[in-house]
């Protein structure tokens, strides 16, 4: 996956994509000080369109709060206006799209108020960040020896840079061992999350997902809860133990990067047959209609980049 562009939008104004650099004593590199968003622009009839623009702006925004930035003078509207901008500059028309509120000129004694908060925007030509197979056959995944963050150690609710370390062993301990996501159980030892996306089961037609307390309210964990509903599936937060997920049906995970992918095996354990079930194929098959701009969904969830 080639990241490059010919814009990155930094701090108010479009800059060439290789002076868009910052100085290596910049604390958020030192620290992870720093909040960021993944979002997805799709190619559609009326061109490009940013998924959920403002709901992830508005989240990026809380999240910078969360974190700790006080007097914040960037808002929502900066970021939505800075994501069409580098979009429409690089002329792409499926691409990823990284916001990120970063925290410099100062904070060397790990003091937030002590330096500005600043924001970038890169975007970059992106498909799937699974693979086009795993739509079909799902990906094989394992339960990481890596605990999620209590709740109460990091902000679990914000997409906080430094939270992602966690994301990384997690990751990296699974792409080692031969898998190709880790599933990632909370301090008491129900399922969380994976390392960047959400988890359902589905069980006897019905689909159980965590409650949201350790994990990251996802924006497509919110769109895929919807467009189950939509299809006459009952969906139900409850805890859900490991060994619940060898005996599921059929398990799936959802995120901006990886939309919504089934998982073939857990921990050398088949689910269901060892392909996509019949459940996360029909709403694979509505979330790709309703990112292009081809569903009713799509008129409140769609921004285009006129």
């Amino acid at each position: 996956m080639g990241m490059q562009s010919k814009f990155i939008w930094m701090d108010g104004e479009l800059v060439p994509f290789e002076k868009a650099t910052i100085h290596f004593l910049t604390p958020a590199l030192h620290y992870g000080a720093a909040v960021f968003e993944g979002i997805r622009a799709y190619d559609t009839e009326r061109g490009p369109a940013i998924f959920r623009l403002r709901d992830h702006a508005n989240r990026l925004i809380e999240s910078a709060e969360v974190f700790g930035f006080r007097n914040l003078k960037i808002t929502v509207q900066d970021v939505i206006e800075g994501c069409k901008a580098v979009v429409k500059a690089n002329g792409f028309r499926n691409c990823y799209i990284r916001p990120l509120i970063y925290l410099t000129d100062g904070g060397w004694n790990l003091n937030i108020d002590a330096g500005r908060a600043a924001l970038g925007i890169a975007a970059w030509e992106w498909n799937n960040y699974l693979g086009e197979e795993a739509l079909a056959k799902g990906i094989r995944a394992n339960v990481s020896s890596f605990t999620r963050h209590h709740v109460n150690v990091m902000m679990t609710k914000a997409k906080i840079a430094g939270n992602y370390a966690n994301s990384i062993l997690a990751k990296t301990e699974s792409v080692r061992l031969g898998f190709e996501e880790a599933i990632m159980l909370d301090p008491s030892g129900y399922v969380a999350e994976c390392t960047g996306e959400n988890i359902f089961i589905v069980k006897r037609g019905k689909i159980f997902t965590p409650a949201i307390a350790p994990v990251l309210e996802g924006i497509t964990r919110h769109t895929i809860y919807t467009i189950a509903q939509d299809l006459g599936y009952r969906v139900k937060e409850r805890p859900i133990s490991r060994d619940q997920l060898y005996t599921a049906d059929e398990v799936f995970v959802v995120g901006t990067a990886a939309e919504c992918i089934g998982l073939s095996e857990i921990d050398f354990r088949k689910i269901g047959d060892g392909t996509t079930g019949p459940v996360t194929r029909a709403i694979q098959r509505v979330y790709h209609d309703v990112v292009r701009g081809r569903h009713p969904r799509s008129a409140e969830w769609c921004d285009y980049v006129e």
